[in-house]
């Protein structure tokens, strides 16, 4: 049986920012400083970004 996971879509820094649109440097400075939990994945020297955690902090910060 051959059951395919599902990955989740990584964007780096550049995208990530761009995405939530703010700069890479803001987005270095909180991951830096855990001012927000957005679950950074390192990549060796690179950091990746999973898109449904960004979704998750964008709706975190929508809500009443």
């Amino acid at each position: 049986m051959n059951v395919k996971k599902e990955r989740p879509e990584l964007l780096d820094r550049r995208e990530a920012a761009a995405y939530l649109r703010v700069s890479p440097g803001t987005l270095a400075v909180w991951d830096c400083t855990k001012r927000y939990d957005l679950k950074p994945i390192k990549v060796g020297r690179a950091v990746r970004y999973a898109r449904h955690h960004l979704d998750e902090f964008l709706e975190a910060g929508l809500r009443p």
